[in-house]
């Protein structure tokens, strides 16, 4: 049986973005349909729309968060505070790995709203070589704060 980064990391080398990647990794033990989250997820990739901001890794990670933590209808505050203080966990955690959460940052610069920064990350492999990376660590650490109270 895969674990939950091999899951991650075969649907991004699929061509999935990384947010979705990360979101569908987890649906199985969030009782999520991965249809859906594949859909609600896919305009978080490559920093949400391409803008370079915050690595979509880390927003699927936030949403994955969201779901197993995140305050609902019915729900009180405490359900918000523990939301936020995970997501914080989660973006201190990748920050302390690589230094930033940015997505501009961690591909060097590399301007993915023009086909010229496009068709630098194709050529420089920068999906294998740097991203996948991004994913796999983002989903161990979402799963060790899934386990933590």
């Amino acid at each position: 049986m895969k674990s939950l980064s091999e899951i991650a990391v075969s649907k991004f080398l699929d061509g999935y973005n990384c947010a979705q990647s990360v979101f569908y990794s987890f649906c199985e033990m969030l009782k999520q349909d991965k249809n859906v989250a594949l859909k609600i997820s896919s305009g978080f990739g490559a920093g949400m729309g391409r803008k370079g901001e915050i690595c979509g890794a880390v927003t699927g990670g936030i949403m994955v968060i969201g779901s197993k933590f995140g305050r609902g209808e019915k729900d009180d505050q405490s359900f918000s505070e523990t939301t936020y203080r995970k997501t914080i966990e989660l973006m201190d955690s990748f920050t302390r790995k690589y230094e930033t959460c940015l997505c501009r940052q961690l591909l060097n610069g590399c301007d993915l709203t023009t086909e010229e920064g496009r068709k630098q990350f194709k050529e420089k492999d920068f999906r294998n070589k740097i991203c996948r990376g991004y994913v796999k660590s983002v989903v161990e650490i979402v799963e060790d704060l899934l386990n933590q109270p």
